[in-house]
């Protein structure tokens, strides 16, 4: 599927600390972790070690954890794989 700016929100930004973005829509975990899925990252804040809840709306539900990795100035964010404990 395709990133949905729309889907992606701030949930909170601590100063100094990490922020933490939700994510929801019908992308499996290995499409949301894909290189730049997240077109608009830096526009929207996206910082390097926030994290990312996404949560699956459909089909098989649920919910992976993920960090940001990388964010390109004007561009991109890159999130790491589905973080596992």
């Amino acid at each position: 599927m395709a990133y949905v700016p729309a889907q992606l929100s701030k949930v909170t930004g601590g100063v100094g600390g990490p922020s933490i973005w939700h994510y929801k829509g019908t992308d499996i975990h290995t499409d949301v972790d894909a290189t730049d899925f997240f077109s608009d990252g830096f526009d929207k804040g996206m910082k390097v070690s926030d994290i990312v809840f996404c949560v699956k709306t459909s089909a098989t539900i649920g919910a992976t954890l993920h960090s940001v990795q990388t964010v390109t100035t004007g561009g991109a964010a890159t999130i790491s794989p589905a973080i596992l404990a």
